[in-house]
C-alpha cells in the first residue's frame, strides 16, 4: 500500500497520535464486522501507526464505510449482532407509533405492503440497517425530518426504489441503511406527511 496523497491536498499537515488511534479502532470494528481479515487488519495497521498524513490513510480506509478523512464518524458504524426479523404474508408488515426500533431490522413479505414509521419510534442507535427480502408487495419506510438514509444496497427487479432523504449520513441524525431485493412493486424513504391531523 502506498501513501498517494489528493492533488491539492496541504501535504504539511500532518496528524496525531489520536488521529491514528481513531483509524486503528474502525479497522479493529472492521475485522469484528467480517469485512476484512486477521492478516489485512495487521497489515493495514501497519500503515496507520506509520502514517503521517490524512492521505496516507486514504488506502487502509477507502474500501471501508465512512469517509476515509473523518476519522470521527462513528456514527457510519454498521450495527452488528444478529437483526430482528418481520415477517409478513398477504396481509404484510405494519409497524408505527412507539416502537422500539432494533439496530438491524430483516423484513421478509411475499405479497403484502410493509409500513415501516419511525418518526415516533425509539431510536437507541444512531444507525439502522433495514434489510428488505419482498415479493410483489411495496414498502413505505417514514423517517424523521432531520434522518439521512442509504438505499445504493437495494435492488428491484421490477418496481422503483424513491428516497427523498440525503445519503450521507451527519453526526447527530438518525441514518438509515436500507438494502436487499425486491421483485415487484416500489420502495419509498421519506418524511411522514401530515394533513388534517392525520399522518401518511
Amino acid at each position: 500500500m502506498t501513501g498517494a496523497r489528493l492533488p491539492g491536498e496541504g501535504r504539511e499537515i500532518r496528524i496525531s497520535d489520536a488521529d491514528r488511534e481513531r483509524a486503528a479502532t474502525r479497522l479493529n470494528r472492521a475485522m469484528a464486522e467480517g469485512r476484512i481479515s486477521v492478516d489485512e487488519l495487521q497489515e493495514r495497521l501497519s500503515v496507520v501507526y506509520g502514517a503521517r498524513f490524512g492521505a496516507d490513510l486514504l488506502p487502509v480506509l477507502a474500501d471501508l464505510p465512512g469517509d476515509p478523512l473523518d476519522l470521527s464518524a462513528d456514527v457510519l458504524a454498521t450495527p452488528v449482532g444478529p437483526p430482528t426479523v418481520l415477517r409478513g404474508g398477504v396481509g404484510g408488515v405494519k409497524r408505527r407509533g412507539d416502537w422500539a426500533v432494533p439496530a438491524r431490522l430483516r423484513v421478509q413479505t411475499s405479497l403484502g405492503a410493509v409500513l415501516l414509521d419511525f418518526c415516533d419510534a425509539q431510536l437507541p442507535m444512531p444507525v439502522v440497517e433495514v434489510e428488505l427480502e419482498l415479493g410483489a408487495g411495496s414498502a413505505r419506510l417514514l423517517v424523521p425530518e432531520n434522518a439521512t438514509a442509504d438505499v445504493d444496497g437495494l435492488v428491484s427487479q421490477y418496481g422503483s426504489v424513491r428516497s427523498k432523504m440525503p445519503s450521507r449520513a451527519v453526526h447527530g441524525r438518525p441514518h438509515f441503511r436500507v438494502y436487499g431485493r425486491t421483485a415487484a412493486g416500489s420502495v419509498t424513504v421519506r418524511p411522514r406527511y401530515t394533513f388534517a391531523g392525520r399522518h401518511f
